[in-house]
């Protein structure tokens, strides 16, 4: 009767954990207008579904392309194109919360560990944003818990099918961004959880090092996908924009890692609290030598990572770090479960979970309604809501351009041939044949004469989204400025005056 009810105790557990998970990710999921980055991805998805030829268009930036196929892939399905790239990231998140519970359940022992990671994971704020935005950072973190479970698995079990499917992970994480090599790079530490000076351990760490390095030979297969295309070498050139050389750091190896440190330390804190890091201590220190080396390793995992950027990195983005920050999230469930042990009384339980996940519970509620006032890094909120990367009047302007194309062909123009503009507007409007769109970029002092001669024609727009004011002498007539969030920055949207 005991393994029944406690069967049947788990089946409604994951029952709840899914239907929490679904509500918070899905309910308003267009709430935060387009961002750059999505813009970007999603175009590049519609091109490359419509032109085989440009599958590896992402590589034009240097960017890897596994998360634009996705979303290519489902694009079809939704008329919103915005809905369906965020529902790549939403069902990465999903993946990601069931590998959290498998990787908590094999390093302890315990279910109930297992089950504390996956709500910690439902929610954990940091995964909030990104489980239901369409970039690539929630991806990567699926990819990183389980290479992270594999690994555990692959030094427990040293199988070759384990080894196989690992090498697929670790693949898959190259294939969706630089990031994505910590998660070979930090297969060695795996051997923490090697049985040392046990029988027969010899010939083990030999078949280990053979699995193992199929696993590299494997994942370095998968990711050589990528030499099919020309632009390969855009991804160093790329990867040098947010990282530095090894030959420009060595000539000032320690100059930035201070200040990078303590901006991603900010950052963690601002997504993670420090109620929640506290209960991570307990769970790291409290029966310290107890899965001391399974502690050790997800420690590695947050840590090295953490610090290979506060070395290396040179644009620095709070997405960065949330990959690194999951490994976390089981210590976390560890800490929760020896408080659970130690209060006992049912009413204590609840009254401490509200204490210790106010601060977590308040800033989704406000991600989920107002995202513009919620208590989340100013470096992320400027982005995505307030400032000029943010989407804010795009979905006014697209508007407006549907409606008065129904009249006949127009023509826009817009500041800017990547990103917001025109790629936002592209996203809504490349199947209306009504709509030309036209980027321009670096805009001189007076306005584009191809502008001009198409405004004597058919109806021109311009829309401005970085210059806050269009240029002075430009024969334009303000239509209308949108606010970008609560901050001071607008999307403008001009008629072209023919004179």
């Amino acid at each position: 009767m005991r393994k029944i009810f406690s069967f049947k105790k788990e089946i409604f557990l994951t029952f709840i954990l899914l239907l929490v998970y679904f509500f918070s990710r899905l309910i308003r999921l267009n709430l935060i207008p387009i961002f750059t980055d999505e813009a970007i991805y999603i175009r590049w998805a519609e091109i490359a579904r419509y032109d085989a030829a440009w599958r590896f268009i992402s590589l034009s930036d240097g960017k890897q392309p596994l998360f634009v196929w996705l979303i290519m892939i489902i694009l079809p399905f939704f008329e919103d194109p915005l809905i369906a790239g965020r529902l790549v990231s939403v069902v990465a998140g999903l993946i990601t919360m069931i590998g959290l519970f498998l990787l908590s359940w094999e390093l302890f022992g315990k279910k109930e560990v297992g089950f504390f990671s996956a709500f910690l994971y439902l929610f954990y704020p940091f995964a909030l944003v990104y489980d239901r935005m369409a970039l690539m950072d929630g991806l990567v973190g699926t990819f990183a818990v389980w290479a992270l479970y594999f690994q555990v698995l692959l030094v427990k079990k040293l199988r070759l099918d384990i080894a196989l499917i690992l090498g697929m992970i670790v693949g898959g994480g190259m294939l969706t961004k630089s990031s994505g090599f910590f998660n070979l790079y930090l297969l060695p530490f795996s051997l923490l959880l090697f049985p040392w000076g046990k029988p027969g351990w010899k010939k083990k760490l030999l078949l280990w090092c053979v699995l193992a390095l199929i696993v590299t030979v494997e994942s370095q297969v998968i990711y050589s996908v990528l030499r099919l295309s020309p632009l390969f070498h855009m991804i160093s050139e790329k990867n040098s924009v947010f990282v530095y050389p090894l030959k420009e750091w060595i000539a000032h190896p320690w100059r930035f890692f201070g200040g990078n440190f303590k901006g991603l330390w900010d950052w963690f804190i601002g997504y993670f609290s420090w109620p929640i890091f506290i209960i991570f201590l307990g769970g790291l220190v409290i029966n310290f030598k107890k899965r001391l080396l399974s502690k050790c390793l997800l420690l590695i995992w947050f840590v090295a990572p953490f610090i290979a950027l506060a070395l290396f990195g040179r644009v620095l983005y709070p997405r960065f770090i949330f990959f690194m920050t999951l490994s976390l999230l089981p210590l976390v469930a560890l800490g929760i479960n020896y408080l659970f042990n130690y209060l006992k009384k049912p009413y204590l339980i609840i009254v401490c979970c509200l204490i210790l996940f106010f601060g977590w519970i308040k800033r989704d509620y406000q991600l989920l309604t107002n995202p513009y006032i919620a208590n989340i890094p100013n470096a992320d909120k400027a982005q995505y809501l307030n400032d000029w990367p943010a989407g804010g009047g795009i979905k006014e302007v697209v508007d407006f351009l549907n409606k008065e194309s129904e009249k006949g062909k127009i023509y826009v123009a817009t500041e800017g041939t990547f990103g917001p503009l025109p790629y936002a507007l592209e996203v809504y409007l490349y199947k209306n044949h009504n709509v030309e769109i036209r980027g321009f970029w670096p805009l001189q002092e007076e306005i584009p004469k191809e502008v001009l001669e198409v405004a004597k024609t058919k109806p021109t727009y311009f829309v401005f989204n970085q210059s806050q004011n269009a240029p002075l002498g430009w024969p334009l007539m303000l239509i209308s400025k949108y606010q970008k969030g609560v901050g001071n920055v607008y999307l403008h949207l001009y008629r072209v005056v023919n004179e």
